[in-house]
């Protein structure tokens, strides 16, 4: 994307920070996305609910739809699809009105190879950014994703 001389219009798409982040998002997200589609055929969601389900435990799909940005119908698809694939199981939850969302063994293991994979391209990413500009931009974004 080349960047434009602000025009001094009171609206400019390519300068537009949301979009900017957004783009920004889509194109890295595309990137590591081989990883877990051409090998498993998993789709974004899916993965978003094996890396949740992988880094935290037992949590609910309200939960991961929450923590995710990911609409709720999104969820419950991905969820039946990683169960119908025994990646997942559903357990009832103590007070009976949510259920749990857990990895299989199966699950488990394919959420550390995927785990790995995002581990090394998060390491390369940093890496083409610079040390300073990394953490710099892994601050910028907490501060941005903590704002209500």
């Amino acid at each position: 994307m080349s960047a434009k001389p602000h025009s001094g219009k009171p609206f400019d798409l390519d300068r537009f920070l949301p979009y900017l982040l957004n783009q920004a998002g889509e194109r890295t997200g595309k990137r590591f996305e081989p990883a877990y589609r051409e090998t498993h055929g998993f789709s974004r969601t899916q993965w978003r609910i094996l890396a949740h389900l992988g880094s935290y435990g037992e949590l609910t799909a309200a939960t991961v739809s929450r923590r995710s940005n990911t609409e709720k119908t999104k969820v419950s698809r991905a969820v039946a699809a990683l169960e119908d694939g025994g990646w997942l199981e559903r357990i009832a939850a103590d007070d009976r009105r949510a259920e749990l969302l857990r990895l299989t063994g199966s699950g488990r293991a394919l959420f550390d190879g995927l785990a790995e994979q995002a581990v090394a391209f998060d390491r390369a990413l940093r890496k083409s950014l610079g040390a300073e500009q990394a953490q710099a931009l892994e601050m910028m974004l907490r501060q941005l994703a903590a704002e209500e």
